[in-house]
């Protein structure tokens, strides 16, 4: 069997720094046109918080051991 190798093509095939700067083109022209999303304390403080849990690896869950009963969660369903 014959392996075909991908090539990366349009953005992925860009510089980081390509990449970033026609990013922040969109982003100007999105708060200059209005439409830009403007995080409010609480929601940047929920995405941390997200963010955090997803890092730990578990996504807010308790990692159960094999030997121990499965978690569950507030409906009492396993997870």
């Amino acid at each position: 069997m014959t392996e075909q190798r991908k090539e990366r093509r349009g953005f992925a095939s860009m510089s980081p720094e390509k990449q970033r700067e026609i990013a922040s083109k969109g982003g100007r022209a999105a708060h200059e046109k209005g439409t830009a999303h403007e995080w409010t304390t609480e929601e940047a403080r929920s995405a941390g918080r997200k963010g955090g849990q997803v890092s730990r690896g578990g996504r807010g869950r308790l990692i159960v051991q094999a030997d121990s009963a499965p978690a569950t969660n507030s409906d009492g369903n396993a997870q």
